[in-house]
């Protein structure tokens, strides 16, 4: 029985008009799954598939737009469908703002021409959508897609950044509430999560759920499971926390769910080359010959504690009293309350994708570590020669293996600058500034 519509453009038959959208299901459902019909190795032929099966698709609607080519729920699944492209489709926005034009309460086509006005760079307008949709039904895709649009949009005057990332976590976690089988959901809140721990001040809970998000997307749904930007944005975060195996590890498995994408497979590169040279510079004292290493060290005593020696030094751990000088071979994993490490730089590395400052120091006894300094300036450093003060090291053992390689050397963890001392002095508080990271989705978050 043929069934007229509210626009009055056009008249299609209810069970036609749904075994198009089951069409168009189906081939998303062909994209997100793709991996439990194909194997890992067929990753490369992945974009290529979609978009064959995307052309048949289209094909097989094009068939019906001539008798039916004004019809907001046609309009809406010929425009799911060219959204399915991974870039913008001017075609894909004509169609879905005819759709929301015919019918203004089209939730999905509002989400969908948000997601067409975000591909082509207009976030604002990406907003407008998303923010509508809420306001005619509470929905996890408007909720998720707002999430990450906030993220990228810069402050407003009566906001500021941090506030914006509070609030998309808090639009995630609405999602997330609303369908918690939804591994997009969870991915998406673990994005958001690892947002707000670099804009808040680092704070280690933030970063356990972020990490506990990604997990529960990998549990709860194979799709998401096999997100290239899950496995890359964990590995970030992974990579800052110097959890540097299983960093390796997300670069890698990112890498070969997409391997158009150059993106893991450089950091993967670079974060092996780095653990690379620094077992190499701890090995040989970052080169510098036994002569001058011995005229470095003459000068190396108690004195170079600094303000570390003052009854009211304040350390790291907010405790006030002069500090204990101690040699790094005495030093135990974790935190060393009440005592300070000093010693002289025999190398230092700019940070660029490693996110820390790493230099090596030699104590006293000759004995070479590696110290990564975080959230540090572009301008900050230290020179071979200096004489560095780490009050209350935070020392750790790096055991790390990938692939073939392996790597094995102790270190000690500075969150920031401000919390050395370099031959002699406090460091200036224009020496730091906060990491910043940039998490990715299929959108360019």
């Amino acid at each position: 029985m043929a069934e007229v519509e509210k626009s009055g453009e056009c008249v299609e038959d209810k069970d036609e008009l749904g075994l198009l959208k089951e069409l168009v299901q189906e081939l998303y459902i062909f994209r997100d799954n793709y991996f439990e019909t194909h194997s890992v190795e067929e990753a490369g032929k992945k974009t290529s598939d979609v978009a064959e099966e995307m052309e048949k698709t289209l094909q097989k609607l094009q068939e019906k737009e001539e008798s039916c080519k004004h019809k907001a729920e046609f309009l809406l699944q010929k425009g799911r469908c060219l959204n399915l492209a991974p870039g913008f489709s001017a075609e894909a926005e004509e169609c879905l703002s005819r759709a929301v034009k015919l019918e203004p309460d089209l939730v999905e086509g509002w989400n969908t021409l948000g997601e067409q006005y975000w591909k082509k760079g207009d976030l604002v307008a990406a907003k407008e959508c998303f923010t509508g949709a809420l306001q005619k039904s509470k929905n996890k895709v408007s909720l998720r897609n707002l999430s990450m649009v906030l993220r990228q949009l810069p402050p407003g005057e009566d906001s500021t950044h941090v506030k914006q990332v509070t609030e998309s976590v808090d639009l995630a976690r609405q999602a997330v509430q609303l369908d918690p089988s939804d591994g997009t959901s969870w991915y998406i809140l673990g994005n958001a999560y690892v947002s707000l721990f670099f804009t808040s001040g680092q704070k280690q809970e933030l970063s356990q759920q972020a990490l506990g998000s990604y997990a529960q997307a990998e549990k709860i749904d194979k799709a998401a499971s096999c997100y290239p930007e899950l496995h890359f944005n964990r590995a970030t975060l992974f990579q800052y926390e110097e959890m540097f195996s299983s960093a390796l590890a997300g670069y890698r498995r990112a890498a070969v769910l997409d391997p158009s994408w150059n993106d893991p497979q450089e950091r993967e590169k670079q974060l092996l080359q780095y653990l690379g040279k620094v077992t190499e510079f701890i090995q040989n004292k970052g080169k510098v010959k036994a002569r001058r290493l011995r005229m470095m060290l003459a000068n190396l005593s108690t004195s170079s504690l600094g303000p570390c020696s003052s009854p009211q030094f304040r350390s790291p751990t907010l405790r006030v009293g002069s500090l204990e000088p101690r040699t790094l071979s005495s030093l135990t994993l974790g935190i060393n309350v009440g005592v300070a490490a000093l010693g002289k730089v025999v190398f230092s590395m700019a940070s660029e994708h490693r996110m820390a400052f790493t230099f090596g120091m030699v104590d006293s006894e000759e004995t070479c570590i590696v110290v990564m300094v975080y959230n540090t300036a572009d301008s900050w450093g230290v020179l071979i020669g200096d004489t560095v003060v780490i009050p209350e090291p935070h020392l750790k053992r790096q055991n790390i293996t990938h692939n073939d390689q392996a790597f094995d050397f102790r270190s000690i963890r500075v969150d920031s600058p401000l919390l050395l001392i370099v031959n002699g002095k406090k460091q200036n508080i224009k020496s730091q500034i906060a990491t910043s990271v940039t998490t990715y989705t299929s959108h360019n978050e």
